[in-house]
């Protein structure tokens, strides 16, 4: 496999608030069709009818959460904080959104309507959240934006567009590698798959933070510095008809480094593995198609340093493995190590260990040693499920790419996070529902992740504004949130804040985005934190999301408060 790191592309800018005062540098949105207009009809509609009203100065607080794990599952990976404040950081209405906003709203909405989307920018905001790559939990709030009414409903789609895939994918990713282990190597090979160019890109992103180690996908390469990773396809073997088509190649030795004749090098290990066949493992005469072969020695000649087949075109054991065998060996005498091969359709777990066993006996036959350990490359429309029925089965793959699965998050396509008005002028908000999972839990909170001896996290819990937070080794009054025979006296050893400020409109970026690199680091280490019972595919132990004491009679008065009392007659 071909592995390249590429430099960033740079786009940090300076973002003025109205009044040209600068607020922060920090890089503009990795997309430009991440603007204000990106968003529903019905928050302009909204936002004119608080305008209208006079509300919209009115300070508001909202949650953004989602109610519900993604792929059956216990956990997320919380993603896209740092697209998030990209926007908001650039929020402002163009004259060209303002003119658009004119023309289809209608002659009836005010002007004065248009003079005050023209006068929005972020400078009345605050946003507190949860660090980016945090494993996050169901209701937990991912965000917490406070600030003008009409500003934070105006935002509201797009911080969800932003954060709702980079959020799924990204936990489909650290799911892939939980059933990869941590010794396997995952590319991703999901662009061709991808909802069309935006798709492709924010996946490329967010598979890598989530634990993938080199992506196919070029552009992202060179936008984010990830690893790109690739070979050749069926066509590049496919187009060679004949061994005639052959080049007459000749390479470099770099042992003595005279020009050798690598074609009748190739042949001459072509000579000796069918002379060794009937005594390897396959126990037959060796008849490979020389068309695939002819391919692998023009691939090898123009990457003898990173030379890697895919064996599938024709037959894997009878042909596409041998003749890689011979190109391998071949490279061996004058200096270079081939790298291995790519299986892509078939019996992956049977294949792989058919390849290795031949590997290891032409590893032993011809003094070649790399042979034995020489990397088995797997795709075919890998899913997760894929990857632990390889495991039960036992099979001699080193590496994994995945494409559709990935990507297109084919096993749950959304994630479901919300956001909603908790808090008014200092009033609790709340939205009822007859399903219980879509009752809303009022007022501005604060979520702290208590942990025990071992280390491990226990529960999140989340407290009202202005109760006392939870202390180290001090017990603590833990509820679920709907449940009043649920609950339990915590007694922590540690305690962490989840919500940080990390947009001040004021100041801007509270503190520097981190790298994505230091992003990706910090997935790892969440991951490894996690007990086995809630990282398990099947029947994992749900993680206990619970509120305080106060905050669930809190909840449970706003809740009588807003109910209607029905009549029966």
């Amino acid at each position: 496999v071909i592995f390249k790191t590429t430099g960033t592309m740079s786009n940090e800018v300076t973002t003025p608030n109205r009044r040209g005062r600068a607020l922060s540098t920090v890089k503009a949105p990795n997309n430009n069709l991440i603007s204000p207009l990106l968003t529903d009809y019905y928050q302009v509609s909204m936002a004119y009818a608080y305008w209208k009203g006079k509300k919209h100065e009115n300070h508001a607080v909202f949650d953004l959460f989602f109610r519900r794990s993604p792929f059956k599952g216990e956990f997320a990976v919380f993603a896209g904080l740092s697209d998030c404040i990209r926007f908001i950081s650039n929020l402002r209405y163009s004259d060209d959104d303002i003119e658009y906003l004119r023309s289809v709203m209608g002659s009836e909405v005010e002007e004065g309507f248009f003079e005050y989307l023209q006068s929005i920018d972020a400078t009345e905001l605050q946003i507190y959240s949860i660090k980016e790559g945090s494993i996050v939990f169901p209701r937990v709030p991912l965000l917490r934006v406070e600030g003008p009414l009409a500003v934070a409903q105006l935002i509201e789609t797009t911080l969800l567009n932003l954060i709702n895939y980079a959020t799924l994918v990204a936990t489909n990713a650290a799911r892939f590698r939980l059933a990869a282990g941590e010794k396997a190597t995952l590319l991703e090979f999901g662009l061709r798959r991808a909802q069309g160019p935006d798709g492709g890109m924010t996946a490329t992103r967010y598979c890598y933070m989530g634990g993938f180690d080199a992506t196919s996908n070029v552009l992202a390469g060179k936008q984010y510095d990830i690893p790109v990773a690739g070979t050749h396809a069926h066509a590049f073997v496919s187009s060679f008809q004949s061994w005639d088509e052959l080049l007459p190649w000749k390479l470099t030795s770099k042992i003595t480094g005279e020009e050798v004749d690598f074609v009748a090098l190739v042949l001459e290990k072509k000579k000796l593995l069918e002379d060794a066949w009937p005594s390897s493992p396959a126990q037959k005469h060796l008849t490979t198609d020389e068309r695939e072969l002819a391919s692998f020695v023009s691939f090898a000649a123009a990457f003898p340093h990173n030379f890697l087949s895919l064996v599938d075109t024709y037959d894997v054991l009878q042909s596409g493995c041998p003749n890689f065998v011979m190109v391998a060996l071949a490279l061996k005498d004058i200096g270079y190590t081939a790298k291995g091969i790519r299986l892509d359709s078939g019996d992956l777990a049977y294949q792989s260990t058919e390849c290795r066993r031949y590997f290891k006996f032409c590893s032993k036959k011809f003094d070649a040693p790399f042979l034995a350990t020489c990397t088995i490359v797997a795709s075919n429309d890998i899913n997760e499920a894929t990857l632990h029925s390889l495991n039960s089965q036992g099979h001699s793959i080193d590496t994994f790419g995945v494409g559709t699965h990935l990507v297109t998050c084919q096993a749950q396509p959304a994630l479901g996070g919300v956001y909603k008005l908790v808090q008014l002028n200092d009033k609790p908000c709340m939205k009822l529902s007859a399903e219980l999972r879509k009752v809303s839990i009022p007022g501005r909170k604060t979520g702290y992740r208590l942990f025990g001896h071992d280390d491990a996290p226990i529960c999140d819990v989340m407290v009202i504004d202005g109760e006392p937070c939870p202390q180290p080794n001090k017990p603590f009054l833990c509820r679920h949130p709907f449940h009043a025979q649920k609950r339990a006296v915590v007694r922590p050893k540690k305690v962490q804040c989840l919500h940080e400020l990390v947009w001040d409109g004021k100041k801007g970026v509270v503190e520097g985005l981190r790298s994505f690199q230091e992003r990706r680091d910090f997935v790892k280490k969440q991951m490894s934190s996690l007990r086995p019972d809630i990282t398990r595919p099947l029947n994992p132990t749900p993680y206990k999301v619970s509120v305080s004491g106060e905050l669930y009679d809190f909840h449970q008065k706003i809740w009588l408060q807003s109910s209607p009392i029905g009549e029966l007659n």
